[in-house]
């Protein structure tokens, strides 16, 4: 019996030991920390700040020490709804703003405000309000970068006590009463219809000034092509001339060549008397057969019966 009791002591011995072996390992894997990427955990021992783990390995102690935060390292943005302004010209209008930051010291951000988030959402408010105020509508509607870089610089400057830069703030709509967007519209309209005036005008006045660019540059044309024409028909008439000209020139050259040719052809052949005398009545057969009132008789006509029986007897040689 009392060996079995022994044996029962000494199971019991074990498996209490094993399960407090087991604990403390169930301890030490719930203790272990792995900060992911862009983020940072606030730690506290004993209910004040400890230390900010960074990205990597970390180990707490059990029941001392505890992740009081959770702190994302990102950009964030967070959209306000619309808030109501009054210009300095006494218009009311609803203006939202999107808001662009970062937390850059997590200590502070966990011990800095409350609550951050409606701190900076306030705040905002607060600065639109107040710039706002001191410009008119006009000024308000044209001035979005202005007014967004003077929000940025005011919430940036308050809220670096709380751990956070403010990158960037935008003005998401600004929105004036019905009646002064009605009016509004309104001037954009007759804006638009002016402007679509004028370029209906210019292009008018442009088609004008090509169509008489057009009518101007044809008349060129046409002129350039009637000289050309008459530069051309002057040519022709020219070479025309030139060729008749050297035509007649070569007929009379072979006229002048045939007649020279005609006579080194008599003087080499030595005509008698008798062939010049019926060569000069032949002559004077032509002169009497022509138009001519008055004829010119040689002088010694009164030969002629000589100069007949002297043909008579040539045709007979």
């Amino acid at each position: 019996m009392s060996f079995i009791a022994l044996s029962t002591a000494g199971t019991v011995g074990i498996i209490a030991i094993l399960a407090v072996v087991a604990i403390v390992v169930l301890l030490v894997i719930a203790n272990i920390k792995i900060v992911p990427q862009s983020k940072a955990y606030v730690v506290e021992r004993l209910g004040a700040y400890f230390a900010t783990w960074e990205t990597g390995l970390h180990v707490k102690i059990p029941f001392i020490e505890k992740v009081a935060k959770v702190v994302s390292l990102k950009e964030q943005v967070v959209d306000f709804p619309p808030q109501p302004v009054i210009t300095k010209d006494n218009v009311t209008m609803q203006i939202d703003t999107v808001v662009f930051f970062q937390i850059t010291d997590p200590k502070l951000f966990c011990y800095g405000v409350e609550y951050p988030i409606s701190a900076i959402e306030n705040l905002t408010a607060t600065t639109l309000r107040n710039i706002i105020g001191e410009l008119e509508l006009d000024h308000t509607l044209t001035s979005r970068d202005t007014i967004n870089a003077k929000i940025r610089g005011i919430l940036d400057e308050a809220t670096d006590p709380w751990g956070i830069k403010v990158n960037r703030v935008e003005l998401k709509n600004i929105l004036p009463p019905r009646e002064i967007q009605d009016a509004m519209e309104k001037q954009m309209k007759a804006e638009r219809e002016r402007r679509e005036s004028i370029l209906r005008a210019e292009g008018e006045k442009a088609s004008q000034v090509l169509v008489a660019e057009g009518k101007k540059e044809a008349q060129i044309l046409s002129a350039e092509a009637d000289k050309q024409s008459a530069i051309l028909r002057a040519e022709a008439v020219k070479e025309a001339k030139i060729r008749e000209a050297e035509g007649e020139a070569d007929a009379i050259i072979a006229i002048q060549k045939a007649q020279a040719e005609g006579i080194r052809m008599i003087n080499e052949a030595a005509p008698s008397k008798q062939y010049l005398s019926l060569k000069g009545m032949e002559a004077f057969e032509k002169a009497a057969d022509g138009q001519a009132t008055k004829i010119i008789v040689p002088s010694d006509l009164q030969s002629l019966a000589g100069v007949t029986s002297g043909v008579k007897e040539f045709l007979k040689d």
